[in-house]
């Protein structure tokens, strides 16, 4: 009888732990393989729109090409690359334009910036990119998200060019973790809070939303695939 218990609770066991792993399963969205047709190079969009894709190379915050990255392409669905055009239009008549950083971002980028997050610290990266935040605490801060947007292909990262191409200034660098990056942020000077104002508003008037802690980040609000995280590599 013992022997016949002590069976019957590693069944029990065995149940217990499959119905977990498939309850976590549920619960992540899937990961999509391939990207829908409707995904588009924003170069040929719109190719005035300047390109800096930080994570096809080295001079991002984790130091390395991210994982994910194989070409230094700005992927994006259609309806958010012709709202991106629409902006690039709208500023124009102000001598500005747009420079982006980053669009669609395979989920496989976004592990590598989790297994990122939990390497030791190194001085430089953090004197750069996060001076008054923990590392362990971008994540809790939303700096860093798990599951993110961009990998829906409706985010982008960006700031304002003059007509010239030059950057303009806008209170800290692209993936600055810290408040002074917040949007609203009183700590940077007047003349940095007015061009973003300027950029949010020209954003929000084609349909973007922005995201607060961040002045550099926009989401399409009508984005055409809600509730999808996909993995294909960008090539």
């Amino acid at each position: 009888m013992r022997r016949l218990y002590r069976a019957d609770r590693r069944v029990r066991g065995g149940l217990a732990l499959a119905a977990c792993s498939l309850l976590l399963a549920c619960a992540a969205p899937a990961r999509e393989a391939a990207l829908p047709a409707d995904f588009v190079s924003l170069e040929r969009v719109e190719p005035s729109i300047a390109l800096d894709l930080r994570y096809a190379g080295r001079n991002n915050f984790t130091g390395e090409r991210v994982d994910g990255y194989e070409a230094a392409r700005c992927l994006l669905t259609r309806a958010a690359a012709e709202a991106l055009a629409r902006v690039q239009a709208d500023l124009r008549a102000e001598r500005l334009g747009l420079r982006v950083f980053d669009c669609y971002r395979p989920q496989r980028a976004v592990d590598a910036f989790v297994r990122w997050s939990r390497a030791p610290d190194d001085a430089a990266a953090r004197a750069r990119h996060y001076p008054r935040v923990a590392k362990r605490e971008l994540f809790a801060q939303g700096y860093i998200a798990e599951r993110s947007g961009h990998s829906r292909g409706s985010t982008v990262d960006l700031t304002l060019v003059d007509s010239a191409g030059r950057e303009r200034e806008l209170g800290t660098p692209f993936d600055f973790f810290d408040p002074r990056s917040a949007g609203d942020s009183l700590e940077v000077p007047e003349p940095a809070r007015a061009l973003r104002m300027k950029l949010r508003a020209a954003m929000q008037r084609r349909g973007f939303v922005p995201y607060a802690p961040e002045w550099w980040h926009f989401t399409l609000a009508n984005e055409p695939y809600p509730e999808s995280t996909f993995d294909a590599p960008v090539r």
